[in-house]
């Protein structure tokens, strides 16, 4: 093999996994009409125990990954999570708790913080207790308001996150003040990605233009006003954007995502896609996972475009977009991502937008209400046809 050969295969070899996220489960006390949990969940009980995810995370430091997102469901419902947090600590990652904030009493904080927790995101769903417990289906505002005191006590990094959808954006005043008031470092306002739950409710989440545009201009006069006393990250809905964005930084590229049965995944919802196996960390190890596994290879790079990806300018740039999204609008995980303008397949965006405006009218009647994340919705959503019919 000549060097120029061997040079080019090295180049095409992955980089390490850096951001190893582990969904200890899919078991949450909220039934927020967004989740990202699969919408089948309910049909996914089984979870890793604590040895198996030791196992997990001695292996992917081993691959190089260096920052551990401990997430769910709600992962506080683990009665080993402090174990694992530990452990993860004990190894050197550097340990990011996203949690609800429901089961983190003060005895629960300090135990996490000598177990060597690095880093709390505390999610919202809105700034009143009304919308809050609307959104989640749960009463559980104020113990988020609680539970806030407890991160900052403890000296965690006050890292605040709320998805943005077109039933809170108009709140986005109250929000980032809601999050100042409580002393947040950081605060993201992520608007909703329409994949799981929230494509099962886009027609109710999606936002208008004009409710995008006001409520960049509202975070932009908070980022003046706030200076460097709090950092506001906005993340805008490509829907609204007309090009996509790189999927978690690239296929396989630094993100690796353990679901609570072990398995392993490019992205939090690639098991959607059809044709691809994705391997277990009960049977592979991560660096075969990581590196040889046909599901985690196939959407690497750009060698597997068409058009008109493969010849687009900015293709290195984006990498074609999010393969999950171009399987729920075009039906096929190898065309360009909808949302792009050059996509065949981006009049289905637009139509998406524009029917979000006009749903957005005082006088427009919903003819589907809001379905909430629950193990019951979850089965009827999964069922066969023939089960449901």
């Amino acid at each position: 093999m000549d060097m120029n050969s061997t040079v080019s295969q090295q180049a095409a070899r992955p980089g390490p996994p850096l951001w190893l996220l582990a969904e200890l489960t899919y078991r949450c006390p909220l039934h927020c009409v967004f989740c990202y949990n699969p919408v089948d969940f309910a049909r996914q009980e089984e979870e890793l125990d604590t040895e198996g995810w030791f196992r997990v995370l001695r292996e992917g430091r081993e691959l190089g990954a260096v920052q551990c997102g401990l997430s769910g469901g709600e992962p506080l419902v683990r009665d080993d999570l402090e174990l694992i947090v530990a452990e993860a600590h004990r190894l050197g990652y550097y340990t990011n708790l996203l949690t609800s904030g429901v089961g983190l009493t003060a005895a629960r904080a300090e135990a996490l913080k000598v177990a060597g927790l690095d880093h709390v995101q505390l999610s919202f769903q809105d700034s009143t207790r009304e919308m809050n417990d609307f959104l989640s289906h749960t009463k559980t505002f104020e113990l988020k308001n609680r539970v806030a005191g407890l991160i900052k006590a403890q000296g965690w990094p006050m890292v605040m996150n709320v998805v943005i959808h077109r039933l809170n954006i108009d709140h986005m005043d109250r929000i980032i003040g809601m999050a100042a008031e409580l002393g947040a470092e950081y605060l993201e306002l992520a608007n909703t990605q329409y994949y799981s739950w929230a494509m099962v409710n886009r027609d109710q989440l999606l936002p208008t233009h004009e409710q995008l545009r006001r409520a960049e201009a509202t975070t932009d006069a908070w980022r003046a006003r706030l200076g460097d006393r709090m950092r506001i990250f906005f993340v805008t809905p490509d829907y609204h954007e007309g090009k996509p964005k790189k999927c978690v930084n690239g296929w396989g590229n630094m993100f690796l995502n353990i679901a609570p049965d072990g398995t392993a995944l490019p992205c939090h919802t690639a098991r959607m896609l059809p044709g691809l196996s994705f391997p277990s960390v009960k049977s592979h190890s991560l660096r075969e996972i990581w590196f040889d596994s046909e599901g985690f290879n196939r959407y690497r790079g750009t060698g597997w475009m068409k058009e008109p990806c493969s010849s687009c300018e900015h293709k290195e740039q984006d990498l074609g977009g999010c393969r999950c999204q171009a399987y729920m609008l075009a039906n096929d995980p190898a065309a360009a991502d909808p949302v792009c303008v050059k996509s065949p397949h981006h009049g289905l965006v637009t139509e998406a937008v524009r029917q979000a405006t006009e749903a957005a009218s005082v006088s427009k009647v919903v003819e589907h209400p809001l379905v909430f994340r629950d193990p019951a919705n979850s089965r009827r959503l999964s069922a066969p046809a023939s089960a449901v019919d």
